[in-house]
């Protein structure tokens, strides 16, 4: 369940940071309420989620999938530019992500030796 719970506040983490964007410096009604409800509710799912995942993993987790989902949403929907080192960047991070997921399978972290055995 943590991973669903950090699954959830990664996307919101993404709605926070449009939202942000959309808000033109908190000038805008809608989407400063938007800023508030998303980072409030992105905070208390991440907190659920490292009651059982160490923070050494669920926070850079957290922080890269919400940035990949940034740049992505930016560059899909804003229309913003996306370079060959922008999808590099994004590759590695998603690699990051991947290997941190890894360390730690179930939420419980594993041993080197499994993950190195590829039991973990």
């Amino acid at each position: 369940m943590a991973w669903v719970f950090l699954g959830l506040a990664a996307v919101l983490e993404i709605v926070f940071a449009v939202s942000m964007k959309q808000s033109a410096g908190f000038t805008r009604l809608w989407p400063t309420v938007l800023v508030v409800l998303s980072s409030i509710a992105a905070i208390t799912l991440l907190t659920l989620a490292l009651k059982t995942l160490p923070v050494s993993v669920g926070y850079p987790v957290w922080v890269g999938v919400g940035m990949v989902g940034t740049v992505v949403f930016g560059a899909l929907v804003l229309g913003e530019t996306m370079t060959p080192v922008t999808v590099v960047s994004i590759a590695v991070i998603l690699l990051g992500v991947i290997g941190l997921k890894v360390s730690v399978g179930d939420g419980e972290p594993a041993a080197a030796a499994e993950v190195l055995d590829g039991a973990g």
